[in-house]
């Protein structure tokens, strides 16, 4: 068989039986990925370093912004890395095919996965377009310079870093995170509120005699 084709065919599959014991974990706070130290916080470089280093790599370049053409470039490797990954996991005899053995016990190990998880909140669902307004959204932005990123984690540590002791805890991370939640709430409530005023205020048209 082809080997893009079951890759493409299986990914959902190999989603949910790679999960095993990982998906069955809490994941670990985001904020707290980059803490190369282990010691549950994050330092300024940890915290600064996390936002910028992805793009470090994507500047092929080395012009101190990622164009569109680099971020697309990225982003296509990732997705090709993380096929040969699903794939390799579905492969369990690495002779290059999924058998219907395979196939069967890749399966099994989902459903387990997915009964040892039980219920959990249902994700929206981001369809078959969502990549490409993604790329849509991408290309409208334009290069994104690095500096320009690195100034702005700078300012966010500092707003993470409520006690001021220059580290930035989960408990931190997951209150920044709720505050830009409820101010993006907020935005939202106003901007439909402005449009509701602004139809009731909007003259009606004259009946047609």
């Amino acid at each position: 068989m082809n080997k893009t084709l079951l890759v493409s065919g299986l990914a959902a599959l190999t989603l949910a039986a790679a999960g095993g014991a990982a998906f069955a974990q809490q994941a670990p706070a985001r904020t707290m990925r980059a803490d190369t130290d282990g010691d549950s916080r994050l330092n300024r470089a940890e915290f600064v370093n996390r936002r910028v280093e992805r793009l470090t790599a994507m500047d092929t370049n080395r012009d101190g912004s990622v164009s569109v053409e680099e971020r697309r470039a990225a982003m296509q490797a990732r997705m090709a890395v993380r096929a040969d990954a699903r794939f390799e996991r579905l492969d369990a005899n690495d002779d290059g095919a999924v058998s219907r053995a395979e196939f069967d016990a890749a399966r099994e190990a989902g459903r387990e996965a997915r009964a040892d998880r039980g219920p959990h909140p249902m994700r929206a669902h981001r369809g078959p377009g969502h990549g490409q307004r993604g790329m849509g959204r991408m290309e409208s932005r334009g290069p994104v310079v690095i500096a320009d990123v690195q100034a702005r984690a700078e300012q966010a540590f500092a707003r993470l870093d409520a006690d001021n002791d220059g580290f930035v805890t989960a408990a931190e991370g997951r209150a920044g995170r709720q505050a830009v939640r409820d101010q993006r709430r907020e935005r939202m409530t106003e901007r439909r509120s402005a449009r509701q005023a602004q139809r009731q205020a909007s003259p009606q048209a004259p009946a047609s005699e």
